[in-house]
Order: structure tokens, then sequence, then C-alpha cells
């Protein structure tokens, strides 16, 4: 087994967690349904996670071919993938008890917290490039992330609504073009 081979099963496993907790969110809504107040950005955002946690897993196989792992390079990768899991783990709140859920109550409750993770979840990405390959990603890559950081930012520092919604449809759809742009074939 190659050093990649090894390393990656704790990223899988932590990449299927996050997953499997977004999918517990929409199990938990279908179950729940008759006492949900539905928010839609909160659903949108879930499903651009899972986005985002696919093509994370995607990218990671351009990896295979790294021969000298440190504890270092290891652990911003590891870091990359606990940050996915953390905002798996607040998109959706428990959905247990008999009380009725709110989800814009939820979101806005964890709004800063869920923008400050996916800033956090920015920066890792771009000092894995740095730290994997001596230099930031191509500057499409790199203004792709730059997007998302500042739209992060001023949705972390703001509680307007209509941003928010704005936010979530853009995110949604940021991911999709990143994906369709950078992330079609396997390198």
């Amino acid at each position: 087994m190659d050093q990649f081979s090894y390393l990656s099963v704790l990223l899988s496993i932590i990449l299927g967690l996050a997953i499997t907790q977004v999918l517990k969110g929409f199990r938990g809504m279908l179950l729940t349904r008759a006492r949900i107040r539905f928010y839609w950005p909160t659903f949108l955002w879930s499903l651009t996670l899972l986005l985002f946690f696919v093509q994370g897993w995607w990218a990671m196989f351009t990896m295979r071919n790294m021969t000298l792992w440190t504890f270092a390079t290891f652990g911003v990768v590891l870091l990359q993938t606990i940050i996915y899991y953390m905002l798996a783990a607040i998109v959706f709140p428990d959905f247990f008890g008999s009380e009725t859920v709110d989800l814009r109550e939820h979101y806005f409750g964890h709004a800063r917290w869920f923008m400050g993770l996916l800033i956090a979840l920015l920066m890792t990405s771009l000092l894995k490039s740095y730290i994997l390959d001596g230099r930031l990603p191509e500057p499409i890559n790199t203004g792709f992330h730059l997007f998302f950081f500042a739209a992060s930012l001023c949705a972390a520092l703001t509680r307007r609504e209509w941003f928010h919604k704005l936010q979530a449809a853009t995110a949604f759809l940021g991911i999709l073009a990143y994906i369709f742009v950078l992330f079609q074939r396997l390198k």
C-alpha cells in the first residue's frame, strides 16, 4: 500500500461522515416534515455542501502521485476534511423531539459560524495548494476561492435576509461553475 492510499482512508472516513450528516438532515426533514418550517436557503446550502464534499474527494485523487508526505502536509488536508464535517454538522438542526423545527431560525442562529467555517475552508484550501505545490492554485481557481471568500465574509457580517438568500443561490451556482470549469476530468 502506498502512502496516499494509507492516508486517504482517514480522509475518506471523515468525508463519508460529512456526507452522511447531510443525508441524515434530508432524512430528518422527510420524517418530520409535518412539524418543519421550511427555509429554502438551508436546503440549498445542504446541496451545495454535498457538491463541495464530492468535489473535494474528486480533487484529492490528484494527490495520489505525491511521494513525500509530512505530518504538516497531511495535517492541512486532514484539516480541510474536518472543516467539511463541521459544516455538515451545523447546516441542519437535530430533528429529535416533538417541537416545531424552524429552519430559518436555525440558519440565522448559526449563520456566522457557518460562514466562518466556509472562510476557514477556503483559506485551508489555498494553504493546502501552497503547501502541496509550493504555490497558489491557478488564477481561475484562486479567483473562485476569493469570490466565495468575499461572499462568505459579507454574509458573516450581515443579517440581511435578502443577502443570505442571494448568497445561497450564488454559492450553489458557483460550485456548479467551479466543478464545470476546473474539475470535469480527473487529472
